[in-house]
């Protein structure tokens, strides 16, 4: 479901959901958090979506929650169960998500790029926990996927300081994937859907799941569940990528595949 809000673009297999309130620089009140969730959702069930993409229309990604919404009483949800703050945070997708990183990604901004599985930024790009001056905790996955994702110690710098971390930074740090000119964040980040969505599905998303929940398992129980997801993978199209191996497609590291099966 789209909304004035949140827009659903569509193009073959990769949709592109953008916060659509540049002007208050994307920040998310509820009904924007309602709208992007559902967004998402439909994503998720729409069997010819295979890759989506999270963008900020207007040259910023997302300044966090709206905090003039807070003041005036119309703050986000917050609650254990159900939809978080922001909507999406608390959703495990059974499809990638790629962030488009223009302009500010901060505080609950970040936590949204910090939940998608790639981040695409411009040279432009800006990311940081800024609410730390206002009080404003990080309760959308800030605490939990920036220590993962870029290490303890450096996700303490961030969350302690509140400082400001540019693209350069970000890419040295892991906390991007791409850094691209200025401008190029979406195009960069559709193609790069685009050329996810190229794979194979069923075996793609299972090594996917297997990455996302191996956290907290020891090795043996990971290794059970991997070896669990790869089978679902190989009774679902491994034969048939081997066939074409066999055949002569992807020699010397080309993933020039045009016949892939994407089931």
């Amino acid at each position: 479901m789209a909304s004035d809000v949140v827009l659903v673009r569509r193009d073959g297999p990769v949709t592109t959901i953008s916060l659509n309130r540049p002007e208050v620089r994307n920040a998310v009140d509820r009904p924007t958090a309602e709208a992007l969730a559902d967004a998402f959702c439909e994503f998720d069930r729409d069997e010819d979506a295979s890759v989506a993409v999270l963008h900020g229309e207007g040259g910023t990604f997302c300044a966090g929650a709206d905090l003039k919404a807070i003041s005036a009483g119309r703050g986000n949800r917050v609650a254990p169960d159900g939809d978080a703050p922001m909507g999406v945070s608390r959703m495990r997708l059974s499809k990638p998500v790629v962030a488009a990183v223009a302009g500010h990604a901060v505080a609950g901004g970040l936590e949204l790029a910090l939940w998608a599985d790639l981040r695409v930024a411009d040279e432009n790009a800006i990311f940081g926990v800024y609410c730390r001056r206002w009080g404003v905790p990080l309760i959308d996955g800030g605490t939990v996927r920036l220590p993962r994702l870029i290490g303890e110690s450096r996700a303490m710098d961030l969350i302690l300081t509140g400082r400001s971390v540019d693209a350069d930074e970000a890419l040295l740090i892991g906390l991007i994937n791409r850094k691209v000119p200025a401008g190029d964040a979406l195009s960069a980040a559709q193609q790069l859907a685009a050329d996810i969505a190229a794979f194979p599905q069923v075996c793609m998303r299972q090594d996917r799941l297997s990455v996302l929940e191996q956290h907290g398992l020891s090795e043996e129980i990971a290794l059970l569940a991997e070896l669990r997801h790869g089978a679902t993978s190989l009774a679902n199209g491994t034969v048939e990528g081997a066939s074409r191996f066999a055949a002569g497609a992807g020699r010397h590291g080309s993933f020039d595949t045009p016949d892939a099966d994407r089931s």
